[in-house]
């Protein structure tokens, strides 16, 4: 139920358009709340040809360098999302094996010599500089009617906050709580023609940390 629930807010706010509809972090952290340090590339697609395809398949990425200046070292469990205009939201990773990866490490190794994917990166970002880490979020190719696109990625952050589930009670009658963790969305509008997919470039609209 509660991620029915949570199903249910994202799809009401893919509606409206308007990511701004949702929760707000805390402008000031509380006492243990860290939040990574995130610098992204441009979103972009490639071309790759998975061992069992006998066309190549398109992918959608994005790199992420991120940096830990909290102190200590902190855990890492991210959670990526896409999420379209028109009505589907897609985990990162699903449907993308491991040479597609490896075609993109290649394409960057001159600025990312040590580029990860996201799904094999690690559970935890040791604190400084000298650890900080470049790793590559992938998505399959999202609907060719969608006009606009947001990437939701949680993990950077360990703020939560909880609701109170709106018809879901506990057996003492309680409302049951719902938590939303501190995400970074990043908006986009896709600027060509469906059938003109190839040469689509994504323009960038904005990004903002929203409780998701």
């Amino acid at each position: 139920m509660k991620i029915c629930f949570v199903s249910l807010i994202l799809f009401t706010l893919a509606i409206s358009g308007d990511v701004r509809a949702y929760p707000e972090p805390a402008v000031v952290q509380r006492p243990g709340d860290w939040t990574l340090d995130v610098v992204f590339s441009r979103l972009q697609q490639i071309s790759a040809k998975r061992p069992d395809e006998s066309t190549p398949g398109r992918y959608w990425y994005i790199i992420l360098t991120l940096t830990n200046r909290t102190g200590s070292d902190v855990p890492f469990y991210p959670a990526c999302d896409l999420m379209t205009d028109t009505f589907r939201i897609m985990p990162a990773g699903k449907g993308v094996r491991n040479p597609v990866f490896e075609q993109i490490k290649l394409k960057h190794q001159g600025r990312y010599p040590f580029l990860e994917n996201i799904d094999t990166a690690g559970n935890k970002v040791l604190e400084g500089v000298d650890n900080t880490k470049d790793i590559v979020i992938i998505w399959p190719d999202f609907d060719d009617k969608a006009k606009n696109i947001t990437l939701f990625i949680a993990g950077l952050s360990n703020e939560t906050v909880a609701i109170e589930h709106p018809t879901e009670t506990d057996d003492a009658g309680n409302p049951v709580k719902v938590y939303l963790r501190k995400t970074l969305a990043l908006d986009y509008a896709v600027g060509s023609d469906e059938k003109l997919r190839a040469l689509a470039k994504l323009s960038y609209k904005g990004k903002r940390w929203v409780m998701r």
